[in-house]
């Protein structure tokens, strides 16, 4: 295994000072949602990976299991064997990487591969050892909410009926960090992703995107997932326009911009070169607020 970096130290390499980091997707998976099948192969994959560092990404989160609604499980070994040799080529490149996985085995495999950062959608409830590998890690791990944990049922709301959504998201991450934390994470080590999209209606993600302040004013770091989400996708289908996945593009810059805005750590998207000129605006407008202040008083 890789010599493990304080998890203080790594939280303040992957932050990016003055703005807002970008997480380029790179899905090595047959049935992803909008690009599956298309980086199976690792030398396409690299280069998908190179050509996102071009247009802006800060890091790349390589996933080799879909977890679409109606996705089924590959086999572990599978997915170690799509992931890892990717992330050891762009970890020798000096490319930061994050592994998207919810098993144990392969976060452990990607960590002796060099990746940066292990972001599992379960938030460590799919693999009673993923706490523990996390832990022993030294890496950055990124918790996010999804309620219903059984693989690939998105069917089931995130808040009980007549619950308030933001509360329970807030309360469940609350759970997943001391969980994280009692398994041996340092808390500093954490970064927390609201799970938009996943067992959520289009009310839930819009009511968590509204709350996105109550969420950055919290200890954590947060992490926005929102690219090309079918909530997303429904901005357009309402105005009778194409309305797939891809053409969920430019909602996704919107959603980048306000969450960069709002002061998000990251947000993880498929079209880097959009969302990253967003989030430089974001930036601008805020070094321009400040710019301002210092010319009233000058």
């Amino acid at each position: 295994m890789t010599a493990p970096i304080t998890p203080a130290r790594r939280v303040a390499e992957l932050s990016v000072p003055g703005r807002t980091l970008v997480m380029g997707i790179l899905n090595v998976t047959e049935d992803s949602f909008s690009d599956g099948g298309r980086y199976l192969d690792p030398d396409v994959a690299l280069r998908h990976a190179r050509e996102l560092i071009h247009q802006g990404a800060d890091i790349i989160d390589v996933g080799g299991e879909s977890t679409r609604p109606g996705a089924t499980r590959v086999d572990g070994e599978l997915e170690r064997q799509r992931v890892t040799p990717v992330i050891r080529a762009l970890h020798e490149e000096g490319i930061r990487t994050s592994v998207d996985t919810m098993r144990a085995s392969v976060a452990a495999a990607a960590v002796e591969a060099g990746v940066d950062m292990i972001n599992d959608v379960s938030g460590g409830q799919a693999d009673p050892d993923m706490l523990r590998v996390m832990a022993e890690s030294g890496r950055t791990v990124c918790l996010m909410h999804w309620e219903t944990v059984r693989f690939g049922d998105a069917s089931g709301r995130a808040a009980r009926e007549g619950e308030d959504i933001v509360a329970s998201v807030q309360r469940a991450l609350g759970c997943l960090v001391e969980h994280a934390v009692e398994a041996g994470v340092p808390p500093e080590a954490i970064v927390l992703d609201p799970g938009l999209g996943f067992a959520k209606s289009a009310e839930d993600n819009w009511a968590l995107l509204h709350a996105l302040p109550t969420f950055v004013a919290g200890e954590f770091p947060l992490l926005v997932g929102a690219s090309r989400k079918r909530f997303l996708t429904a901005v357009r289908a309402e105005r009778g326009l194409a309305h797939t996945p891809i053409d969920a593009d430019p909602a996704t810059a919107a959603v980048t911009t306000l969450s960069a805005h709002l002061g998000a750590w990251g947000v993880r998207v498929h079209d880097v070169a959009v969302s990253r000129d967003a989030v430089d605006v974001a930036a601008a407008w805020a070094a321009g607020g400040r710019a301002g202040k210092e010319s009233d008083h000058g």
